[in-house]
Order: C-alpha cells, then sequence, then structure tokens
C-alpha cells in the first residue's frame, strides 16, 4: 500500500465544529477538551489578521497575508472560509481529509459562518455553540483580553448579535458560565458521539459476530 493511500480498514474519524461570538470562551474551552481528550486533533486555521500577544505562527493559526489567502481561496484550498470582523479565516480541506481517514477526531473552531459551509459539505458532523452567560460578561471578557481596540470591542460586540441568532442552527448549545461544568459539559458531548451505534458496529464488528455466534 503506497504511503499516500488512506487505509480501508479504519473507521473515519468525527467531524467537530465549535463556534461562538468573541469573548464566549471558545478558545479557552477548546484548549481545555484538548488536553482531557489527547485524541482529538485541532485543525489549524489560516487568517489574515495580525497575531495577538503569545500566538505563534502553526500552533496557533497559520498567519498569511490577504493576497496569499485569497490565492488560497482561488485553488480550492479550504474546506470553508469567511470573513470574520474584517479578516479572513480558512480551513485546510486536505489537512482536516486527511487525519479523518486516519481515524483521527477534528475539531474545528470556526464560526457559524464557517459552521454552515462544513454543514453542507459533510452533514455528518457534530456541531456546538458557546454562548456566554449574559450580555455584560461578554463584554466584560472582551475588554478584559487587553488586546484589542475600543473600535475592534465595539465591532465585536455588536457583531455578536448576529452570530448568536445562529445558534438554534447547532446540534448543541452549551452556556459558559462556570468554566469547569461548560468544559464538563462539551467533553460529555465528545464522549456521548464516540459511543454512537453506528461507529461501535464499525470498530466492535468482530467482537459483535463473535458474540452472536456468526464468526
Amino acid at each position: 500500500m503506497s504511503a499516500h493511500t488512506p487505509r480501508t480498514d479504519v473507521t473515519e474519524g468525527t467531524l467537530f465544529i465549535v463556534a461562538a461570538p468573541s469573548g464566549a470562551g471558545k478558545s479557552t474551552l477548546v484548549n481545555a477538551l484538548l488536553e482531557r481528550e489527547p485524541d482529538i486533533s485541532l485543525s489549524i486555521s489560516h487568517t489574515t489578521r495580525p497575531p495577538r500577544r503569545g500566538e505563534q505562527y502553526g500552533r496557533h493559526y497559520y498567519f498569511v497575508e490577504r493576497a496569499e489567502f485569497e490565492r488560497e481561496v482561488a485553488e480550492g484550498i479550504f474546506l470553508e472560509h469567511a470573513e470574520v470582523h474584517g479578516n479572513f479565516y480558512g480551513t485546510s480541506r486536505t489537512t482536516v481529509q486527511n487525519l479523518l481517514q486516519q481515524g483521527r477526531d477534528v475539531l474545528l473552531e470556526i464560526d457559524w459562518q464557517g459552521a454552515a459551509q462544513i454543514r453542507k459539505a459533510k452533514p455528518d458532523c457534530v456541531s456546538v455553540f458557546i454562548l456566554p452567560p449574559s450580555r455584560a460578561e461578554l463584554e466584560r471578557r472582551l475588554r478584559g483580553r487587553g488586546s484589542d481596540s475600543e473600535d475592534v470591542i465595539e465591532r465585536r460586540l455588536g457583531n455578536s448579535r448576529g452570530e448568536i441568532a445562529h445558534a438554534h442552527e447547532f446540534d448543541y448549545i452549551i452556556v459558559n458560565d462556570r468554566f469547569e461544568d461548560a468544559l464538563q459539559s462539551l467533553q460529555a458531548i465528545v464522549r456521548a458521539v464516540r459511543q454512537r451505534s453506528a461507529l461501535q458496529c464499525q470498530r466492535h464488528e468482530a467482537l459483535i459476530r463473535e458474540l452472536l455466534g456468526t464468526t
């Protein structure tokens, strides 16, 4: 078998989507989930926005110029892409497909526009929307970052209403009030999805045949 040929005896992984308005705590939740569930691979997005303090190329995002991003869009590199708060974000099609074919679960941390594109391209994905506990708390968290200008904060607050209006389109909604509770809810969703009968029948086909006496 060629090194580039996907194995046919591996159950394809599950694609998880996590979206939220800025300030809801999405990235913190996702990072904590990845520590608890190391079998999930985070797909690193491409973006035209400048890095924030402490962010690294290839670890948090692939930071690219707008012209390069537009070229990648034209070449069909992205599984999804969208403009968010004046910057472009996109997910590599090849990276996601290769990980899923290896049997890895993949998590995309994207916005509602990208999530809508993913649901069309891959209807069996599992989508989660994170809500803040209140509008006042959302604003407090945005200002607490200390990395955005007043104009950016106001734009993100204004855009949050339009983003939250799409929450009902997702499979699950989690309110991130107490962080540990929200993290446990997110982890419970991942673990429940992994126990779905269709996946378990594929993974344990030999065991089921033995239990049925058909081996």
